[in-house]
């Protein structure tokens, strides 16, 4: 069965005769749960909800492609899910390998709090799976594949069979493909970690999370993480996040369709450079990208001459909502710099792609980009 079509399903309820066909949140602190409460499913929101529920079982099967034997928890927001993966796993004296051009907030995260608790802490760019080199003694090695927003892609498969060896478990942040695109367990990961507000719900209206793992006592600890931190998604978004759920194919598809044209328009223009998107055959990673993703994704990026250049063409074009995220059904973008923190030009913009008509997208940009060079803007 196709993912599509198994995502669609899973949103729906039992078939039971005069029953909706999909469910609504369950809004709920406590719940009933009469003397022993051992064998009962539901007792107290913080440790486990019925939306949390369905949500949790239609990404499992979306993250091994209906295989069983798959866990996943979902958290408030995807710094919460990689709080709970490094919470859960690494200890002092313990090492962790990340990329030194992974998600700036990740790095932050294991920098301000995991190193002065005692957590080594080494780094290598994604690209040219240069990580692989540092996992002498490692616990943990953290990917991000595509990076953001630099768009570098390293072998997931490879990079597994390596820390493995070396007795690490392996993480991937696969926010910018999502399960529908790239299966990290399926390629040996331990942990597939996802910020969800992206391109999973579709809709830039909700935060939230997730991992996803293949090993029973890895979930055993996750949820430990979970019930302990109260670091717990509220219903509401659980069942907002099942729904957007059914629209993922439809709008990873046209999303990504969008972002290869884009790009393609993009290399054309000699007013930009650097044009960084997987799908393009002058990505030095193009190869690798086609063959363990679905999708080449919502997101590229490219510079222009400066920051005011960048500043200007985000404020002349009329289709490119500016916004700090991605993976939205609107086409958005940024000139990253603006944060600090990564080492990419001043003039460097991520664009994500959205779902409207391609056409419209290429002409807007073309006409900023235009207004730009000929001081208009």
């Amino acid at each position: 069965m196709d993912d599509a079509t198994r995502l669609l399903q899973a949103t729906l309820t039992e078939a039971k005769q005069g029953t909706p066909m999909h469910s609504g949140p369950v809004f709920a602190a406590p719940f009933h749960a009469m003397g022993d409460a051992a064998g009962v499913d539901y007792t107290y929101a913080r440790a486990h909800n019925p939306t949390w529920t369905e949500l949790e079982r239609a990404l499992s099967g979306l993250e091994g492609s209906g295989q069983t034997g798959i866990s996943t928890l979902v958290f408030p927001s995807g710094m919460a899910a990689a709080a709970a993966v490094f919470g859960s796993v690494l200890r002092p004296g313990d090492v962790a390998v990340l990329p030194s051009n992974a998600y700036y907030v990740a790095r932050q995260l294991m920098q301000k709090y995991f190193t002065e608790m005692g957590v080594e802490l080494r780094m290598a760019p994604t690209k040219n799976n240069a990580q692989g080199e540092l996992l002498q003694g490692a616990k943990l090695l953290w990917l991000e594949t595509p990076s953001n927003p630099t768009m570098e892609v390293c072998d997931i498969a490879a990079l597994c069979e390596q820390a493995h060896r070396a007795g690490a478990l392996v993480a991937v942040d696969n926010s910018t493909q999502t399960a529908l695109s790239q299966k990290p367990l399926l390629m040996g990961a331990d942990f597939s970690v996802a910020s969800d507000a992206k391109s999973m719900s579709g809709h830039s209206d909700i935060l939230y999370g997730h991992v996803a793992v293949k090993d029973k006592t890895l979930a055993e600890k996750l949820q430990q993480w979970r019930r302990l931190s109260g670091s717990v998604l509220g219903p509401m978004e659980a069942w907002l996040a099942l729904r957007s759920l059914a629209t993922l194919p439809l709008r990873l598809e046209r999303s990504s369709a969008n972002a290869m044209k884009i790009a393609e328009f993009l290399e054309t223009r000699k007013d930009v450079t650097d044009v960084l998107y997987p799908g393009l055959k002058s990505h030095p990673d193009h190869a690798l990208a086609a063959r363990q993703q679905r999708y080449f994704g919502a997101v590229l990026s490219f510079t222009l001459r400066d920051a005011e250049t960048a500043n200007n063409f985000l404020a002349s074009a009329n289709l490119i909502t500016e916004a700090t995220s991605f993976g939205s059904v609107v086409t958005t973008g940024e000139r990253r710099a603006r944060w600090g923190g990564d080492a990419i030009a001043p003039g460097f913009v991520r664009l994500s792609a959205g779902c409207e008509a391609v056409d419209d997208l290429i002409a807007d940009i073309a006409q900023a980009l235009d207004a730009v060079r000929i001081g208009k803007a």
